[in-house]
């Protein structure tokens, strides 16, 4: 398995862990634009979606639809947006693949934070 020394994503994350498998886990965003942000990231470094393996790519469908699950019982949301980003130029500042699954409210807007280029307002999501 490819494993890079300096990648936080590579590191233990288990303080946020949801649950995990052979291929990846599901964690708690640290930084949440919305209640029950949360993040699907392999195990292995992998650093695009396109150099990822057909096998790989079921799997992560497998984590997101087992933390789409998790999230719905215990948040109820209304929608999620899930999304990643690939490379550089798409704000794509952890060069480990991972997905957001973030929840959406109707009660609430999705501000998107720096992470995509714009503030947030943490008192929005609390």
């Amino acid at each position: 398995m490819n494993i890079v020394q300096d990648c936080p994503f590579c590191q233990d994350l288990d303080a946020n862990l949801i649950y995990q498998n052979d291929f990846g886990r599901i964690v708690y965003d640290d930084n949440p634009v919305s209640k029950g942000h949360c993040l699907i990231i392999p195990h292995q470094h992998l650093t695009s979606f396109f150099d990822a393996s057909e096998e790989d790519r079921k799997e992560f469908m497998v984590l997101l639809e087992l933390a789409r699950n998790e999230v719905k019982m215990v948040y109820q949301p209304d929608g999620f947006h899930i999304g990643f980003s690939d490379g550089e130029i798409s704000q794509q500042r952890i060069d480990h693949l991972h997905i957001h699954l973030i929840p959406r409210y109707a009660h609430q807007p999705l501000i998107l934070d720096d992470r995509w280029g714009m503030k947030v307002d943490r008192a929005m999501i609390a």
